[in-house]
This record gives structure tokens, C-alpha cells and sequence, in this order.
């Protein structure tokens, strides 16, 4: 096992990577000091792993509550739902709510702890590649609305991340690939080293290999701990986090939550966003090439769905997080392994990225 720590002094929690952590009680109970506990999990992992889980924590008083999986279920109606499950079942200020499952379960348990009777504990327990890589750590907690996504929620850092690497057996090919594209993510924005091992190693991680798997989630985290301790509430750092997510985010939206995953649309927005900084001469544009490559070799996406228009994309960003002032802030990199925010992005440069069918294929 591997322990990271998350510094955010009093609110400082660990992060546990490793197999077969789902049965060691010791890590679970240090987390939920308290005898009252609410899972939160879906219809698709719960079968799966709540009776595991439900083992290690005998003796306490457990309740389960099962959401239906998908995005499109990520909104204030579940969230509702959850609030009258534990008022229903009489969860008071020393309970702790259980995320099992992947990054939808993540942000609505998570978001469901820090509003029940004004905040209480939170364990995360991540089930999928990109929850365990990025969604469970950092803190965000949040909902999506018609307008966008994660509009509404809170920060609210959880007790433990317990990211056993034996649930993700279980995951879909489709369902892996897209956390892949927060693992690019991360060598991109922070370690050239790292971008450059993801290139050697695309066949061991496709296949999963149980060390390069490891390796990738633990560098991964160690780059996400070291960003959100620097910037908690995202007031500046923090940010560059969202690289790929202004365009991805909007793709999402635009498509229909739930027809893209997220880190589907992340990957695409990847490959704009240095499409976008190669036509704005901030990255040479062979990085740019060699990003559009990586995400082509782990099996994601590299162009947005037909039917979404450049003026709707446009729309969009005007409801972005990342828009301060009425100005949309995008994260490009200058160059692999460093990235900057920008809010003065040329419109007409920003129209050929949305326009283009042959992103980073010019001769910039």
C-alpha cells in the first residue's frame, strides 16, 4: 500500500493506494470514528461491493442508500432524494457518509455530507479509474444543472481516500479508457517525465497492468495533492486542474450528459485546447500533435460529435466556472508539462479550434 497525504493543515487526510484495501478495517475504521454510517453507492457497484464493505464495518449501524448510475442522475433531485433517505432513517451530526462508487456517487455523497445538518464526515472509496485518479481527491463536491455542469455544490475535503486498485477488475474498457484521460492530464500540465512514461507505456496500461496501473494512479495523486494544497477553493493555482475542461465541459453539456463520458470529453477537449495554444504560438505545434497522439493511442476521442456548433460551444463557456468578469479563462499549455491560464484568447484563433476538423494537424 501507498500513502499520500493531502496537506490542508487541520483538514490534512490520507490518501491510501493499494489492492485488497476494501477489507482492511483498520484504514476504514480509522476514518469513521463514529458508530453511524450512510453508504452511498449505484445500482451498478453496489451488488458488487457493498457486502464487502459491509463486512469490514460490522458492529456499526450501517444504511445503504442506491442511486441510479449515470450522469444524467447527478442533479438536485437526487440530491433531495438523499437528504430525505437520512432524515428518514434518523442520521444525526456524527454520522458519516460513504462514497462507494466512481465520480457521479463521489459528488453527490460528497455533496450531500457537506449540507447534511451543515457538514459531517465523508469517506471516499472511488470504484472507477477516473475517481480514483482525480474526483475523489481535491474535494469538489457538486451538481449539475440545464445550464451546465457541477453549477451548483461546495468544497468539502473527505476523512480518507481508500483507492483500492482490485475494483477496477471490474470496470469496462470504455469506463477505464476515460480515466486515462485525467492520468494524460496530469503529465501534461505538471511533469514531462510522466507524459513521456505514458508514451512508453501504452500497452501495459491498456492492458492494466497491476505496476504501471499503480504507478500512474499514485504520480497522478501526488500531482493532484501537491495543486490542491497550494489552492484549496481554487482562488488561483488550483485551476490549472481544469485543463481540457472548458471545451470538455461544454461538450458534455451540448451532447447530452451521459452520451460522452466525462473523461471522453475531457480528451477531446485536451486536443483543442492545444490545438488552441499551438494556433496562438504559446506550444510548438509537435506538442500539440503529441498530445492529440496520446489521447488517440489510450482510445479516446480527439474530435467533438457532429452537430455541435462552434456559436452553441461559444454559449456555453459563458456559463463556465472559469469565466471571471465575463471573460472565459482557458488553460493552455506553453509547453508539455507546464500550462498557464489565459483570458486573452484571440476570438478569431479561438473560431478556427471550433471550426476545424483537422485539429493540430497544421503546419504551425
Amino acid at each position: 500500500m501507498i500513502t499520500l497525504k493531502v496537506g490542508l493543515a487541520e483538514r490534512t487526510y490520507p490518501i491510501h493506494i493499494g489492492a485488497g484495501l476494501l477489507e482492511r478495517a483498520e484504514l476504514l475504521r480509522a476514518a469513521i470514528p463514529g458508530q453511524q454510517v450512510a453508504i452511498i453507492t449505484n445500482d451498478v457497484v453496489g451488488p458488487l461491493y457493498t457486502s464487502r464493505l459491509l463486512q469490514s464495518l460490522q458492529g456499526k449501524k450501517i444504511d445503504v442508500f442506491s442511486l441510479p448510475d449515470g450522469e444524467s442522475h447527478k442533479d438536485l433531485a437526487t440530491w433531495s432524494r438523499i437528504h430525505g433517505f437520512l432524515a428518514e432513517k434518523r442520521h444525526n451530526r456524527g454520522t458519516c457518509i460513504v462514497a462507494l462508487g466512481g465520480g457521479v456517487v463521489g459528488d453527490m455523497a460528497g455533496f450531500a455530507a457537506a449540507t447534511w445538518q451543515r457538514g459531517v464526515r465523508f469517506l471516499q472509496i472511488p470504484t472507477t479509474l477516473l475517481a480514483q485518479v482525480d474526483s475523489s481527491v481535491g474535494g469538489k463536491t457538486g451538481v449539475n444543472l440545464p445550464a451546465g455542469k457541477n453549477l451548483v455544490g461546495a468544497f468539502w475535503q473527505p476523512s480518507a481516500v481508500i483507492a483500492d486498485t482490485d475494483l477496477l477488475s471490474t470496470l469496462p474498457d470504455r469506463e477505464y479508457r476515460s480515466g486515462l484521460a485525467e492520468v494524460i492530464k496530469y503529465g501534461v500540465i505538471a511533469d514531462r517525465v510522466f507524459f513521456d512514461w505514458l508514451i512508453a507505456n501504452t500497452a501495459l496500461l491498456m492492458r492494466r497492468d497491476s505496476a504501471a496501473l499503480t504507478h500512474a494512479i499514485h504520480r497522478s495523486c501526488e500531482v493532484k495533492a501537491e495543486v490542491v494544497a497550494s489552492d484549496e477553493r481554487e482562488e488561483g493555482r488550483r485551476a490549472i486542474l481544469n485543463y481540457g475542461h472548458t471545451f470538455g465541459h461544454a461538450i458534455e453539456n451540448l451532447s447530452g450528459y451521459g452520451e460522452l463520458l466525462h473523461g471522453e470529453a475531457v480528451g477531446i477537449g485536451m486536443v483543442m485546447a492545444a490545438d488552441l495554444a499551438a494556433r496562438m504560438q504559446l506550444l510548438p505545434a509537435a506538442q500539440a500533435r503529441a498530445i492529440k497522439t496520446v489521447v488517440s493511442a489510450y482510445g479516446l476521442p480527439t474530435a467533438r460529435p457532429g452537430g455541435i456548433t462552434a456559436e452553441a460551444m461559444c454559449h456555453t463557456f459563458g456559463m463556465d466556472k472559469k469565466v471571471t468578469d465575463g471573460r472565459v479563462r482557458f488553460v493552455l499549455a506553453s509547453r508539455i508539462g507546464q500550462v498557464e491560464m489565459r483570458d486573452d484568447v484571440p476570438a478569431a484563433l479561438l473560431d478556427q479550434t471550433l471550426n476545424t476538423d483537422f485539429l493540430c494537424e497544421f503546419n504551425g
